[in-house]
């Protein structure tokens, strides 16, 4: 199942970037064959998108054909990195065309109070599982965090994605671009965070349970705990 990063946040505050730049809109005219393409998994993240009012993460107001213009104009093969499976990649493109936030703070002594917990699943096809979080109205807002530098596309591949719906039961599609985005994280490094561990210990359950099936890995289990022990989710 796609993991979408953010995990599964409770369903009040949105994390809303206002606007997209004016330099994203000048956008090739020019037909092209699309590398990536939004992920029905992903509309959740655009508000054109019904979804995107009970989301909790990053929700972007340009449309996904917008947004998927600007990406597939900068997308490169070799910028391709490696995810948590063969089928899982990720590219990370400088986020100079929206003011969408990060939403993940270290935990101090200033928010560690702040700190919530709650059992979630992100669609009634997974189970839910514990998630640790800040609300975002604790700290003030989303005028409280600072603009990402960086927007992580987690991509799946398209076999993996056709794996999926079939388990789920859910129409396949007749999608050929072979990446679907299935979520994006914003954040200020160019390469990929710490997994939260709960994602990790759900990814290994079978597909319809919300997984995708794949072996736990130790190490990067353990890399996981050493980064999330110290940070937090706004949601």
């Amino acid at each position: 199942m796609r993991t979408a990063w953010l995990f599964a946040f409770p369903t009040t505050t949105i994390l809303r970037p206002s606007r997209i730049s004016p330099s994203s809109r000048k956008l090739s005219t020019l037909a092209m064959s699309k590398h990536l393409v939004v992920d029905p998994f992903c509309f959740r993240q655009f508000s054109e998108n019904d979804a995107s009012k009970s989301y909790k993460g990053t929700v972007f107001t340009q449309s996904i054909k917008e947004f998927e213009e600007i990406v597939n104009q900068r997308y490169k093969e070799e910028d391709l990195k490696d995810g948590y499976a063969s089928f899982c990649k990720h590219i990370f493109i400088e986020n100079d065309f929206t003011d969408a936030r990060v939403n993940v703070l270290p935990i101090s002594k200033d928010n560690e109070h702040l700190v919530r917990t709650q059992y979630q699943a992100r669609n009634d096809k997974e189970l839910p599982v514990l998630q640790r979080f800040i609300p975002l109205e604790l700290i003030g807002g989303t005028e409280k965090l600072p603009v990402a530098k960086y927007i992580d596309l987690i991509l799946y591949s398209r076999e993996q994605i056709r794996k999926e719906n079939e388990s789920l039961g859910n129409d396949p599609g007749e999608e050929t671009a072979p990446w679907g985005i299935v979520s994006i994280k914003t954040q200020d490094v160019d390469f990929e965070l710490p997994m939260n561990p709960i994602t990790i210990m759900r990814n290994c359950l079978g597909q319809e349970h919300g997984g995708s099936g794949v072996p736990l890995d130790r190490a990067a289990y353990q890399e996981s705990v050493k980064y999330w022990k110290d940070n937090v989710v706004v949601s």
